[in-house]
């Protein structure tokens, strides 16, 4: 068995631009990132029987990612997402709904990945838990002894304050964005700036780290009772597709490599930009270009 050290739970699916259709689902936008930098991954996820399905796990085999716990579905179809870019430069999206990740299955083999001792972080969105299937297989896999990463991921209208809140409880990494800071911080009370949002949050439901992305403003990052500010590298933007999830799996990475919290969050930025700078979420690169593009020699590992 391979010795992974990380499991990322959740969708796989195909964006579907008005141009072209690119792989995608937050989950193994990140997968393979850290998959890119030398992590050992196990993507959890659920396909349909079909074209898109049979597409998806070529792309994870030429991605070099394990299909191993990729469950096949004969009822449901493949995720698909139709995704555009508005006059602000943003992504929207409309996710298809049910699809085969929301059916995603417990069985022995999905606990003995999750019973390895080697296994350090367990990283899940809120779009897992919208269909009830998928959410109790979410609910076993958070007993995990593994450190787990809510990477919150928003998308209207699939989730409800009391879902999130049973996931925030399960979480000792949280990540999301400056929006989803502002609305979900707007529940428990009215706050000055965003330290106050972030310290509410952390005291609530007991997490440790929490990182903001603050788009073309860089991102902060409250880890052990302390901020942390990093601007983001200046990058012609080709679109936002994966970009925060490249931001996630080059913060980990880092933080697996014992680096310092501020170099862990300038490395998540650049890696952000270089996707953002490529077309899709998991475009070709060099890991070299990540650190041709931080180019800060302030900070050491």
């Amino acid at each position: 068995m391979i010795k992974h050290n990380i499991v990322c739970l959740g969708e796989i699916l195909w964006d579907v631009l008005p141009d072209k259709e690119l792989p995608g689902g937050a989950p193994l936008n990140v997968a393979y990132h850290l998959q890119k930098l030398s992590q050992q991954v196990a993507m959890v996820s659920r396909i349909g029987d079909d074209d898109r399905g049979k597409r998806l796990l070529q792309l994870m085999e030429k991605m070099q990612l394990s299909t191993a716990y990729v469950q096949q579905d004969s009822t449901y179809a493949t995720g698909k997402v139709n995704a555009w870019m508005d006059a602000q430069n943003d992504m929207q999206y409309e996710i298809l709904y049910p699809v085969a990740w929301d059916h995603i299955s417990w069985n022995a083999q999905l606990e003995s990945l999750l019973q390895q001792p080697h296994l350090q972080y367990v990283i899940f969105g809120s779009l897992m838990a919208r269909h009830a299937a998928s959410r109790e297989t979410l609910g076993k896999a958070l007993q995990t002894k593994a450190r787990k990463v809510l990477d919150i991921n928003l998308r209207a209208p699939w989730y409800t304050q009391e879902t999130l809140e049973w996931l925030l409880q399960h979480c000792q990494l949280l990540k999301l964005n400056v929006a989803e800071l502002q609305l979900i911080s707007a529940w428990y009370g009215s706050y000055d700036n965003n330290e106050a949002r972030v310290t509410a949050l952390a005291a609530r439901f007991n997490i440790d780290t929490i990182i903001v992305t603050l788009g073309s403003k860089g991102c902060m990052g409250y880890i052990q009772q302390q901020f942390y500010y990093q601007q983001v590298q200046p990058v012609i933007v080709a679109d936002t597709i994966g970009s925060g999830d490249a931001f996630l799996a080059g913060f980990l990475s880092c933080q697996l490599n014992n680096c310092t919290p501020a170099y862990s969050l300038a490395y998540a930025n650049a890696l952000g930009a270089l996707v953002a700078s490529r077309p899709g979420g998991c475009p070709a690169y060099d890991p070299a270009e990540i650190t041709a593009l931080l180019n800060i020699p302030q900070y050491s590992l």
